[in-house]
């Protein structure tokens, strides 16, 4: 059975917030047991169940379709429809308490992501696209910010701690205001106007998935910190960077990323 673009949206809409929900029960809950993975990122009840949730919802409403989550696994491959899942992005977060974790969910072809959900569970807010269908905040059409001047511009990351020193120091003296409204929630900002740029020097596949899409569809750029538009979803954790911009300043913070 062929799926439109709109339900793909609509879906992955649905299922993106019904495990985003899910994360709430866990949510500053006094007696969270957290875990540490083989790579030393923590990782909860919480994540596992969330990805569960939409594996399972996934494997009985598409069968066909392939999946990879930061929990579980997978891998991509270009002949079929792929959905990536993060359960928990800000999982450092969330277990201290901090509402700015999302949930994200992209749906891929062989053109790159197709759909792109970023669902915000304390907030309950959501930004979603869909290629060539337009980004949407809460069921509003929103945009990018139209601020062409680096100074004063919001930039925001999930860590200064994985920036190049020189890099670091070359966006200090550009003037933007350096901010760590980090993980999805800051390209979440981006995409609505109220951030200027989001950079990630040190990603996964799964963190940056939805948010090509989501950029484009906004009315702005998202590369790699080398300029490439391409994003490889089957790259190793933590191999992999992401730039998001309201697209004027995007080459500005190439330059930045690749200061000697």
């Amino acid at each position: 059975m062929t799926v439109s673009l709109e339900e793909l949206l609509a879906e992955a809409t649905e299922l993106a917030q019904a495990a985003g929900s899910l994360t709430l029960d866990w949510f500053r809950r006094s007696s969270l047991e957290i875990e540490s993975k083989t790579d030393g990122s923590e990782v909860t009840e919480a994540d596992r169940v969330a990805e569960r949730f939409i594996r399972d919802e996934l494997n009985r409403r598409h069968p066909n379709h392939l999946v990879i989550g930061e929990e579980e696994g997978g891998s991509f491959k270009a002949d079929d429809l792929t959905w990536i899942v993060d359960p928990i992005d800000g999982t450092r977060g969330f277990v201290r308490g901090v509402p700015l974790y999302a949930t994200l969910l992209a749906v891929v072809d062989d053109s790159g992501p197709l759909v792109g959900v970023i669902y915000v569970p304390a907030l309950n807010s959501t930004v979603a696209a869909a290629r060539g269908m337009g980004c949407w905040h809460d069921g509003q059409r929103c945009r990018v910010s139209e601020n062409k001047e680096l100074d004063g511009a919001l930039v925001n990351t999930s860590s200064f701690d994985t920036f190049p020193d020189a890099a670091l120091l070359a966006l200090k003296a550009s003037k933007a205001l350096m901010k760590t409204w980090g993980d999805a929630f800051g390209y979440y900002m981006v995409a609505t106007g109220q951030a200027e740029a989001m950079i990630d020097p040190i990603c996964s596949p799964w963190d940056l998935a939805p948010m090509p899409v989501i950029l484009k569809e906004a009315g702005g750029s998202f590369t790699d910190i080398h300029g490439e538009a391409n994003l490889d979803l089957n790259a190793d954790p933590d191999s992999i960077s992401g730039i998001a911009s309201n697209g004027f300043l995007h080459e500005d913070l190439l330059k930045i990323m690749s200061s000697p």
